[in-house]
């Protein structure tokens, strides 16, 4: 999160959009216009060009470029600069979120999300947070290059507790283990994601990888009726 401040004291979150189109620009400018702690400080049609302009904490990244580069070189280069992706796009290509989500894009927003969505994206992106909506929940959960990773169900409540936002002391007292062994256990599970292929450095990953197989749920206001991430998907990837 920038060290910067808006004019009523709040961190201030500065926002990138990389969109070859003017129309979604003029319409994320309309929407941050009014929000004190947000302020959108750039937009071009390519992330070189928004990478060259001012410090940035979040990027709304559209997946189809004129520039012919692919969700997965954009999304690399913006975390190698470190500034976090929120995908914000139609959602008529899966197969582009899928590459997007892989690369390690914090969530997918659709153009036609309410005002209310796109605001909560970009707090949490800001904070490192993933961005949890039924487009991203499933870009995942139809992915078919996510590897199937077996956990035991002791690594399983780890993961899952750990992912949560407990510490590791307070994973080991829920369990009954002591913090040393819980550190051993996290170890065990990112090597086992790391052999499948899907790598686990941070916290935000762990909690990733745990929705992506269903070890952790999507928080039920981002589900709708019939259910993206569901216990038959989380039964599947056992």
């Amino acid at each position: 999160m920038t060290g910067e401040v808006s004019a009523d004291g709040a961190s201030l979150v500065r926002v990138g959009m990389v969109d070859d189109h003017r129309s979604p620009i003029w319409g994320i400018e309309r929407v941050l216009d009014p929000i004190p702690d947000i302020s959108l400080v750039c937009a071009a049609s390519t992330v070189d060009a928004v990478l060259g302009g001012m410090p940035l904490d979040v990027v709304l990244l559209d997946l189809r470029l004129g520039d012919g580069t692919t969700p997965r070189e954009n999304v690399n280069a913006l975390t190698a600069a470190g500034v976090a992706t929120v995908v914000y796009t139609s959602g008529e290509h899966p197969a582009l979120l899928r590459s997007a989500a892989r690369a390690g894009a914090l969530g997918v927003v659709l153009k036609s999300a309410d005002e209310s969505v796109i605001i909560d994206a970009i707090r949490a992106a800001a904070r490192g947070r993933a961005v949890l909506t039924t487009e991203w929940a499933a870009a995942i959960d139809g992915d078919p290059e996510l590897a199937a990773v077996d956990l035991s169900p002791q690594l399983q409540k780890v993961l899952a507790l750990y992912a949560s936002g407990e510490t590791s002391a307070r994973v080991g007292t829920a369990l009954g283990v002591s913090a040393e062994t819980v550190n051993e256990y996290l170890k065990r599970i990112r090597q086992k994601y790391a052999d499948a292929g899907r790598p686990t450095r941070t916290k935000v990953d762990l909690f990733k990888r745990a929705v992506e197989d269903g070890w952790l749920p999507v928080p039920q206001r981002y589900r709708r009726t019939t259910g993206v991430v569901s216990d038959d998907a989380r039964g599947r990837r056992r």
